[in-house]
């Protein structure tokens, strides 16, 4: 298994615009080999900062698997926009990539 995270800092009063674009995409996470699931998780607001924290956070069966679709066309097709638009977050998303403890 491999958790691959991206953690968001999005900017207050954008969060409805942010959620819209990951509920609108065009993924096609669910045709890749190894993909198990995927949610985007909201997290606390930050008020003195002006953010909201989000995670997207995806399930594989391996990291060879998650490496893959990060080499596919269907990763740079859903890429393809990524900062296009008004920008809804603060800086670079934030990767984290997690794998289990054996015996744990």
């Amino acid at each position: 298994m491999y958790v691959a995270m991206n953690r968001f800092k999005v900017v207050s009063g954008s969060e409805a615009e942010f959620e819209a674009v990951w509920k609108n995409r065009d993924s096609k996470l669910n045709e890749m080999e190894g993909f198990k699931t995927f949610h985007l998780l909201r997290g606390p607001v930050n008020e003195q900062e002006g953010y909201t924290l989000y995670a997207s956070h995806t399930i594989w069966e391996s990291e060879d698997a998650f490496r893959a679709w990060t080499r596919s066309e269907h990763f740079r097709a859903s890429h393809r926009n990524t900062g296009t638009s008004k920008p809804t977050y603060m800086g670079h998303p934030q990767f984290e990539g997690f794998t289990p403890v054996e015996g744990a």
